[in-house]
């Protein structure tokens, strides 16, 4: 890939050896990735080991709960990307302590720590509680082990100004644009819990190590089993319609469908935290990150409609709308059909549909849209065509045949 910064700031373009079976790249820096196969760390670690990233060559380690699905591939990497630099896969649980201590301490030569990692609970009580164990238990292995650790990139989310899911509605939400500046909402929150555990372990370090938090919108990427994959999620609801004979009925919000809204690639975010990783401007900050454009819903809803051949149906009144969940009750079969027919990777609807996150995305009764005025300000000037990319990430769930 090529960095939109090469020409800007000088970022001469890596140079491998030719025989790299002969011998390995130099490594300058060494990322851990927690949480890789989820929608941002799958395109960290497809973009890291590129030959031309800032920062590099980079040497990767790639932690997640889960193994990787053997029949699905980085979403980002190139053709030549695994045999220039392989990840180094760690299955580790790091919601447990000591899965976390005897799995990552032994990574004495780190230098960045990516923390993309989320873990989904029913109350947002227990999502503190578990989030902060994650990251806690990260840090107290890696920290005392990793001699040149150097920046540690923290993902947080929208909800920084919006609140928790269960409080959406529920408070007085800060007014859009939404920019980093803006004080913490009187509202428990995990992600104030995971700066604060940041802040406070890194205080230690008398600033040997530094910091940047990442603050994406909805994400657009490619990882079939996320928590969070709206584009899958719609995906699958799609495919469901087509095998079904119905129509692509829009679900959500007026307000979701006919006013503005900002996305976040989820390859822009991996170069946005590998920027602030190597950027000496950008060290210690909090950082929104969105494609830089506004869209409508109804146009992304008129092309994916398009991309499976259906009919589109959208926002019909309040009469009109329901909750995806509750559509989507009792679809397996279907689903197992889609698979089979299709020959698609084998995966269960409750992998690759996550109704309640599409409800909540598509049923927001106010705008949600962030500023990149800072990231700009400091010399980010990455974006994205946010049409171009909910295409593009269709196409690779096609491609990897998650859907049909």
């Amino acid at each position: 890939m090529s960095w939109w910064w090469a020409g800007a700031i000088g970022a001469a373009r890596k140079k491998l050896d030719d025989d790299f079976s002969a011998a390995a790249p130099r490594h300058q820096s060494v990322a851990l990735v927690i949480g890789a196969t989820g929608i941002v760390g799958s395109s960290l670690i497809g973009i890291l080991p590129l030959p031309d990233t800032p920062g590099g060559p980079w040497k990767v380690y790639g932690v997640s709960r889960r193994s990787p699905n053997p029949n699905v591939v980085s979403s980002s990497a190139s053709s030549d990307s695994a045999d220039i630099n392989p990840i180094r896969h760690i299955q580790c649980d790091v919601l447990d302590a000591a899965d976390a201590a005897a799995k990552l301490s032994p990574l004495s030569d780190v230098t960045h720590i990516f923390y993309v990692a989320w873990a989904s609970r029913f109350t947002e009580a227990e999502n503190r509680t578990a989030n902060a164990a994650m990251l806690r238990n990260v840090l107290a292995a890696v920290l005392p082990s990793a001699p040149n650790l150097r920046h540690v990139c923290l993902q947080t989310g929208r909800k920084h100004y919006i609140g928790p899911f269960e409080s959406i509605g529920k408070i007085s939400a800060h007014d859009p644009p939404f920019h980093e500046d803006l004080p913490r909402l009187n509202v428990p929150n995990f992600y104030y819990d995971q700066e604060d555990i940041l802040f406070d372990e890194l205080s230690k370090r008398d600033g040997a190590i530094t910091w940047s938090i990442h603050r994406p919108g909805t994400i657009f990427g490619f990882s079939p089993t996320s928590l969070m994959n709206i584009i899958g999620t719609l995906c699958v609801y799609a495919a469901i319609c087509r095998k079904e004979g119905a129509p692509l009925k829009w679900f959500g919000s007026r307000t979701a469908w006919d006013g503005f809204s900002d996305a976040s690639d989820a390859d822009l975010i991996a170069e946005h935290q590998i920027w602030a990783a190597v950027d000496p401007y950008a060290k210690n900050e909090a950082f929104n990150c969105s494609n830089g454009d506004v869209f409508k819903w109804k146009h992304l809803w008129a092309l994916l409609a398009d991309q499976f051949g259906l009919e589109s149906v959208g926002y019909e009144g309040e009469e009109g709308r329901f909750k995806l969940e509750d559509a989507m009750r009792e679809k397996e079969l279907v689903w197992n059909e889609i698979v089979a027919e299709n020959e698609l990777v084998p995966t269960k609807l409750e992998e690759v549909g996550t109704w309640w996150f599409a409800d909540a995305i598509l049923g927001v009764e106010m705008p949600q849209l962030d500023s990149m005025n800072k990231s700009k300000e400091h010399g980010f000037l990455g974006f994205r065509n946010t049409l171009t990319s909910f295409n593009s990430w269709i196409d690779k769930m096609k491609a990897f045949r998650i859907v049909p």
